[in-house]
């Protein structure tokens, strides 16, 4: 189906499903970019902006923990009590035939973090979005359970890891930094605690901003009960921070800020230890998610080049655990010069794969121009992967060790062996260099574990 018959498909579809609550026929139907999982449309109807959330398959929804009715009845629960999240109108049925989701109204602001990121970049703007950003999410998890919808499920950390060790086994069980993390996950779990409220995708990019005012909270999917901590350590990930990697509290504060304003607005005293296991916990979760998207393009539940290129992404996740747990190692190790990176030959003759990927990728840079809306952006997303594929040849970079992982997993063997941590550190600079050379921390990792930008 091309973009003109798929936007009137949909087009047909929201008037069927606006028309059960009044609403009239939609227009200005517009693809929004962003989303790893669902798709996002913004339309007016009525001299009104909304937005339609939805998944256009059932294929696409397998695996969820939770589905789009027990979805919107936690935003229409979380909206009724004064938290900043988005007004359903109209949930999505059957006959509508745009699959499940459901319409909200539009909230101002935008969720794109390097603007935001650009809005705040002073110190004082960005503690007092951050501010902004803890109080909101203190909110959330002192919202009463029971005022909540049956159905969405409660996180318990073991469960959790074992779930993880599920995943990571199913998409192969050979990276050797995940067993690692798994292992120390098990190694470390938290007690119990009484359970909340976890939005599940707290993060820059999840959250609507206008200029310095927080104005939104978004893509509740994830929404389950379980332990504060979960999200206020997801919210500073690395990879959340995006260009802003210096200020831990999503790019925009320290964590002190980030504590206090929690602490001050009614949350929990936070524990840092249980603050660290959720950082490694969520870091970990995300690398198999990745990972997992390379299966959900494969399988052809989603065929689209972001799905493949996301997979992509598992190295950067890799380098974030290898920071996180190298502390485990001992000094010595942690002081080791890196092994040298291996150098293939430079290509003679004919043109090789990687070359022809670089000439297709010049190419696609000539049209550019001719590209709009979500075909630009899928546009760029394509000459990434044609980078992808041009560094991978040329690098020749094996990540995959499926003896050690095994080791590491049973916790036969630790960085605690000579060399070890040294090699992980190469093989991950190397993978990520060719992966996504622009991601923020690699530059970092690469000065502190060998002294050169």
């Amino acid at each position: 189906m091309g973009v003109e018959e798929r936007g009137a498909a949909i087009e047909s579809g929201l008037e069927r499903a606006l028309a059960r609550v009044g609403i009239e026929r939609p227009s200005g139907l517009t693809r929004l970019t962003g989303g790893a999982t669902m798709e996002s449309w913004r339309f007016s109807a009525g001299g009104e902006d909304f937005v339609l959330r939805r998944a256009p398959s059932a294929a696409m929804m397998e695996g969820r923990a939770i589905g789009h009715d027990i979805e919107a009845a936690a935003i229409r629960a979380v909206h009724a009590v004064g938290v900043l999240a988005p007004e359903i109108v109209v949930e999505l049925e059957e006959a509508d035939g745009l699959g499940t989701g459901f319409v909200m109204r539009a909230l101002p602001g935008t969720p794109d973090p390097r603007t935001i990121l650009g809005d705040n970049s002073g110190e004082a703007e960005g503690r007092l979005l951050g501010g902004q950003l803890a109080r909101e999410l203190a909110g959330i998890h002192n919202i009463d359970p029971g005022s909540l919808p049956t159905g969405l499920p409660t996180l318990d950390p073991a469960e959790g890891v074992a779930g993880l060790r599920t995943q990571y086994e199913e998409a192969g069980g050979n990276r050797p930094i995940v067993a690692l993390a798994l292992r120390w996950l098990v190694d470390n779990l938290p007690g119990p605690t009484e359970p909340a409220l976890i939005h599940g995708d707290y993060r820059l990019g999840n959250v609507l901003v206008a200029g310095t005012e927080l104005t939104g909270v978004l893509d509740w999917e994830l929404a389950h009960l379980g332990d504060p901590h979960e999200d206020l350590a997801y919210a500073c990930l690395t990879v959340w921070r995006f260009a802003r990697i210096d200020r831990p509290a999503a790019g925009l504060a320290s964590l002190d800020d980030w504590f206090a304003a929690y602490e001050s607005a009614g949350g929990r005293r936070v524990d840092r230890a249980r603050f660290h296991w959720w950082l490694v916990y969520r870091t970990c979760w995300w690398a198999l998610g990745c990972w997992r998207m390379g299966r959900t393009w494969r399988e052809g539940a989603d065929r689209t080049v972001e799905r493949a290129i996301i997979s992509r992404r598992t190295s950067e996740q890799e380098l974030d655990l290898l920071l996180l747990l190298e502390g485990e190692a001992p000094e010595e190790e942690r002081t080791k010069s890196l092994p040298a990176s291996s150098s293939p030959p430079p290509p003679t003759g004919e043109a090789t794969a990687g070359e022809l990927a670089t000439a297709i990728s010049e190419w696609l840079a000539t049209v550019k121009d001719r590209m709009e809306g979500h075909d630009r952006f899928q546009h760029a997303v394509a000459r990434n992967a044609l980078g992808i594929i041009a560094r991978d040849y040329a690098a020749q970079v094996i990540a995959t060790d499926a003896q050690l992982a095994r080791a590491l997993l049973e916790g036969e063997r630790t960085l605690a062996e000579p060399g070890l941590l040294a090699r992980l550190r190469r093989t991950t600079l190397d993978k990520l260099a060719v992966d996504m050379p622009k991601y923020p921390a690699l530059a970092v990792a690469r000065r502190k574990w060998t002294g050169e930008d």
